[in-house]
C-alpha cells in the first residue's frame, strides 16, 4: 500500500470509525456499566470497519478469539481492497465513561499489512516523549529520575520544570517516587494511558514525558499516533505467567526480553484516529444540542506528518 493510498483513501475512513465507536458509547456515560459501555462501542465500530473497501486484519484487539466475540485478534473486517494491519481499542477508558470521567476517547490506527507488532495482551512497560529531543534520550534501563533529567537537560531547564504522566497505580510508587526526588511535577492519571502517550506530543496539555507499565496493545496505538507527529517510544513487554509467555510465542515472539522502540513496533507509515467520548486534555467529548450530535476528533497521517482537527455536525 503506497503512501498516497494511506493518504487519500484512508483518511477520513479513519476518523468515521471512531466517530461511530464514540456515539455510540456516549448513551453510557454516566450510568455504571463498562461492559454495556463497551459493548455499545464495539458494535458500532465493527459495524463501521465492515463497511468499508478495505482488506483488515485486526492485530490489536479486545483479546484473542476465545476471550473476545467481537473484534478479536485475527478477526477480518471490511469489503475487500487495500490490505491493512489494524490496530484499535473501541473505548478507551471504559471506566471513565461509566463514571462520566474525563480523557475515554474511541481509538483506532492501521498500517500496511504486515507492519504493526502482533502484542499479545500483556503489559508492557513504557517511556514515551515528544519530538525535538535528541535520538535516545529515553532509556527504560534508566530510572524514572534520570530520565527525567535528560529532558531537563536538553531543554536547558531545571528538572522542576519537567511533568510526567503516569498512570495511579499502586505498581507506579517506585516511578513516582523517583520522579520527585528530583522536583519533576507528577501528573496521575486514573486511566487512559494511549492519552497519556499523545499528551506528550501536544505542547498544550503540558506533558514532556510519560513512564509506567499499561497494556502492551495500548503501547501499540500510542506508537501509531507518535509515528504520526514525532517523538519517541521504548516499550518492554511484562510477562506474569506461563501462559501469557505461551501466548506471545503463538504471536511469533521469541525475544521476550526486547526493548522495542517506535520503529520496531510501527515499520511503516501509519494512520491514527481518535474520537473524544468525555472531554478532556486532548479532545471535546460527544455532545446533542438542538437536534444535532456533535464529535471532536483528531487523525494523523505519518506519510505526510499532518494532523487534522475534525468537528463533526450531524442531524440526528
Amino acid at each position: 500500500m503506497s503512501s498516497e493510498t494511506l493518504d487519500r483513501g484512508l483518511v477520513l475512513d479513519a476518523v468515521r470509525v471512531t466517530e461511530a465507536a464514540a456515539i455510540a458509547s456516549w448513551s453510557e456515560v454516566g450510568r455504571g456499566d463498562e461492559k454495556a459501555a463497551d459493548q455499545a462501542a464495539v458494535d458500532a465500530m465493527r459495524n463501521a470497519l465492515n463497511d468499508l473497501d478495505i482488506e483488515g486484519v485486526i492485530v490489536i484487539g479486545e483479546g484473542e478469539r476465545d476471550e473476545a466475540p467481537m473484534l478479536y485478534i485475527g478477526e477480518k473486517v471490511g469489503k475487500g481492497g487495500p490490505r491493512v494491519d489494524i490496530a484499535l481499542d473501541p473505548l478507551e477508558g471504559t471506566t471513565l465513561t461509566a463514571k462520566a470521567m474525563a480523557n475515554a476517547l474511541a481509538v483506532m490506527a492501521w498500517a500496511p499489512a504486515g507492519t504493526l507488532l502482533n502484542a499479545p495482551d500483556t503489559y508492557m512497560d513504557k517511556i514515551a516523549c515528544g519530538p525535538g529531543y535528541p535520538e535516545g534520550i529515553l532509556d527504560l534501563d534508566k530510572t524514572p529520575a534520570e530520565n527525567a533529567a535528560a529532558l531537563a537537560k536538553s531543554r536547558g531547564v531545571p528538572t522542576e520544570q519537567i511533568t510526567v504522566c503516569v498512570l495511579d497505580r499502586p505498581r507506579h510508587a517506585e516511578i513516582i517516587a523517583s520522579l520527585r526526588s528530583v522536583g519533576a511535577r507528577v501528573y496521575l492519571i486514573t486511566d487512559g494511558d494511549v492519552a497519556g502517550v499523545m499528551n506528550t506530543a501536544d505542547p498544550e496539555t503540558g506533558i514532556d514525558l510519560y513512564i509506567g507499565q499499561g497494556g502492551a496493545p495500548e503501547g501499540v496505538l500510542a506508537c501509531a499516533a507518535l509515528k504520526c507527529v514525532g517523538g519517541q517510544f521504548q516499550g518492554r513487554l511484562v510477562f506474569r505467567n506461563a501462559d501469557e509467555r505461551e501466548r506471545a510465542k503463538r504471536w511469533g515472539i521469541t525475544d521476550l526480553d526486547r526493548k522495542y522502540d517506535l520503529n520496531d513496533i510501527v515499520k511503516a507509515d501509519a494512520i491514527f484516529a481518535a474520537t473524544g467520548v468525555t472531554s478532556g486534555a486532548l479532545l471535546d467529548g460527544v455532545k446533542y444540542s438542538e437536534g444535532f450530535v456533535h464529535t471532536h476528533s483528531i487523525v494523523m497521517n505519518s506519510s505526510t506528518r499532518t494532523v487534522r482537527e475534525v468537528r463533526m455536525k450531524r442531524l440526528l
